[in-house]
């Protein structure tokens, strides 16, 4: 029976030539770095993507010019009419809550002025803004009771004078501590952390100096008030995210 040797490898390559190596394919391309886009105007609200924002800010740039150029005695007795003091709380609680919001506290030159823009920006963008809408008027409710409610039972005790219950309180730094504090617990933790850091410490020696401390307290409380609702927060941006950003490609 004749035997026939098996196929040696490679013979099919050229006669009388040393052995060849193989041709590896050649390797794919490197693909190039993603770079992320920067897109600015993002930061900015749109009558689109961010109503609540974009007519919260104009109401109060609006409050704002008035308060510039009414005289003071006009401007003093609508910051008085607003004010969420003891006595207000007491008489009409809702009316001064709301309208004490209209107000930012150093004009469009306070740097609340710019967090609000950029913080509500990005919240409502992320949560819709009838969400972040409840987080802003939360922590402005909230940390407004928990600085005002202790002041009154100090009067009612005897441990602050009488004229603690027409303290002047207005503004919208509350609503923008707690909306910040809620925005952190969207963001990448680089981004989160520091920004947590940053705002905590800037309310620290805001306290620390003594100027106003019970403001200053109301600002670590409703900043902690934001903190505190990550997890509802995350979960209203969950549900957001496949209509409100990926449709869209705004993210």
């Amino acid at each position: 029976m004749e035997r026939i040797a098996p196929k040696t490898v490679g013979a099919d390559l050229l006669d009388g030539v040393p052995r060849q190596r193989s041709v590896l394919p050649a390797p794919p391309p490197a693909r190039p770095l993603a770079v992320p886009r920067v897109r600015p105007w993002l930061l900015l609200p749109t009558p689109a993507r961010t109503p609540f924002t974009l007519g919260y800010a104009a109401l109060l740039a609006a409050t704002s010019v008035l308060a510039a150029l009414a005289p003071p005695s006009l401007v003093y007795a609508l910051y008085q009419g607003s004010s969420t003091d003891v006595t207000h709380l007491v008489r009409s609680p809702a009316v001064v809550l709301l309208t004490s919001a209209l107000w930012i506290a150093g004009g469009l030159v306070s740097p609340y002025a710019v967090a609000f823009v950029l913080v509500l920006t990005a919240l409502e963008r992320r949560i819709g803004g009838a969400r972040a809408a409840c987080v802003f008027l939360a922590g402005h409710v909230l940390a407004t009771l928990a600085t005002e409610v202790p002041v009154g039972l100090a009067v009612l005790a005897g441990h602050l004078p009488g004229t603690s219950l027409h303290r002047l309180d207005y503004g919208i730094s509350f609503g923008v501590a707690a909306s910040t504090g809620a925005l952190a617990g969207l963001l990448r933790p680089w981004l989160r952390w520091p920004l947590l850091a940053g705002t905590a410490a800037l309310l620290l020696n805001d306290l620390l100096a003594y100027t106003d401390p019970m403001t200053n307290w109301g600002h670590l409380i409703a900043l902690a008030i934001g903190v505190s609702a990550w997890p509802v927060i995350r979960r209203w941006a969950a549900a957001e995210t496949p209509s409100h950003l990926h449709q869209r490609g705004d993210r």
